[in-house]
């Protein structure tokens, strides 16, 4: 319950959707009556934390639901959305070393998968599915800035790792096959390029995109 109110920082979050939270499609006739000692509970809880006498400012009752009021910047995922934005108006604009920096910042604060040792219903695992996208462009913006910065055999571990771990990520691919070119590993980029192309075929039938299509073009000039 905390989590989805935490992940909808400020937000009113519906009664329907934290029962559909907590109980999915099995939801017993007490649960109007369960979430509502499990607020009771919370509220204890985080008097004792943060010594507190009214924590109903913090966890809000309203009319269709609950919202937890916490400031953004003490929300690591807030501090890390913040960040990644940061970063990635940087590297649009040409300052690397900036958008470097920032994205490094940014995933100090992803220290693993998002709500890690609980379980996730529905609805909060859409957000679970947010944060991940977000941390998997974070790494390719901070991938990128160390590109142009012309670090490039530093980054040829991490991004094998990444490509195993993301097959079907194209734009991962594309960095590891431009790297291995940039390093004077020609051969290497090839068969990364090659191996793409499998992946591709044999998990969805289709083609690398464009884009890589015309980054091998150029290894083979």
């Amino acid at each position: 319950m905390l989590s989805l109110l935490l992940a909808r920082n400020n937000e009113t979050v519906s009664v329907d959707t934290l029962i559909a939270e907590l109980w999915g499609e099995r939801v017993p006739r007490s649960a109007l009556t369960t979430l509502q000692t499990y607020v009771y509970h919370a509220r204890k809880t985080l008097a004792t934390a943060l010594r507190l006498q009214n924590t109903e400012r913090i966890l809000v009752t309203r009319p269709s639901g609950y919202l937890i009021a916490v400031d953004d910047s003490a929300l690591d995922a807030s501090q890390f959305e913040c960040l990644v934005a940061q970063g990635s108006g940087f590297l649009g604009s040409g300052d690397v070393e900036s958008a470097a920096t920032r994205i490094t910042e940014a995933l100090r604060l992803s220290r693993g998968p998002a709500f890690a040792g609980m379980p996730i219903g529905k609805v909060l695992d859409a957000h679970v599915t947010y944060l991940q996208e977000l941390r998997l462009n974070a790494v390719g913006i901070r991938i990128e800035a160390q590109q142009r910065l012309g670090r490039h055999r530093e980054l040829v571990p991490e991004l094998r790792t990444l490509v195993s771990e993301n097959p079907l990520n194209e734009g991962f691919h594309a960095q590891l096959i431009g790297t291995l070119h940039h390093c004077g590993r020609r051969a290497e980029a090839l068969q990364a390029y090659q191996r793409l192309w499998r992946i591709l075929d044999a998990e969805l039938g289709v083609q690398p995109s464009p884009e890589v299509q015309d980054l091998y073009q150029k290894l083979l000039v």
